[in-house]
């Protein structure tokens, strides 16, 4: 998808296969992440699940921040299960709520085209237009612009007064 310009333009595959347009979640704040799980950053979905209860589901900003995960095997098949498996593990050891969309290649020539988007919009260190493991983290403002990137090293709840600060640069909270 070339000719995108914004976050919404994209319609990645849900955990069954179904194109998930992005267009629904429009003028929200959104943290993309490429998860994994069976890799030493697994146990940030605890992390991400409270972030998005604190301030999406049950916060300030009731409903105008979301956490995408996209499950990705190409880092040492740190997640070789279907899709199916691959939700399951993330609901009985993490309780996620978040939507955990379909397994996504992020490199290569099958990469999902919204991961190649990210990385253009947001080089990693050095300029890098890859994603160099697994938990790297995309913030997307409400105007379907990419705000920030971190490792995945970065723990999620350190990234809430990014997100706060996005969340503040248009819409109204619920207060």
């Amino acid at each position: 998808m070339a000719s995108a310009t914004s976050f919404y333009d994209f319609k990645p595959k849900d955990k069954k296969g179904t194109p998930y347009d992005l267009s629904t979640l429009n003028n929200k704040v959104v943290l993309i992440v490429n998860t994994a799980s069976k890799c030493g950053f697994t146990p940030q979905f605890e992390g991400l699940e409270k972030l998005y209860k604190k301030v999406g589901k049950e916060g300030d900003f009731k409903d105008q921040f979301v956490i995408l995960g996209f499950p990705c095997n190409q880092f040492m098949s740190q997640d070789p299960g279907d899709n199916d498996t691959i939700q399951s593990f993330c609901l009985t050891n993490y309780g996620v709520s978040f939507p955990v969309l379909g397994k996504t290649d992020v490199n290569g020539d099958n990469a999902e085209p919204l991961f190649e988007w990210l990385k253009s919009e947001k080089p990693g260190i050095m300029g890098l237009k890859r994603v160099k493991w697994n938990f790297e983290k995309w913030l997307v403002g409400r105007d379907g612009k990419v705000k920030g990137r971190w490792s995945s090293s970065t723990k999620p709840e350190s990234l809430e007064g990014d997100i706060v600060k996005a969340l503040k640069e248009g819409g109204k909270s619920e207060l």
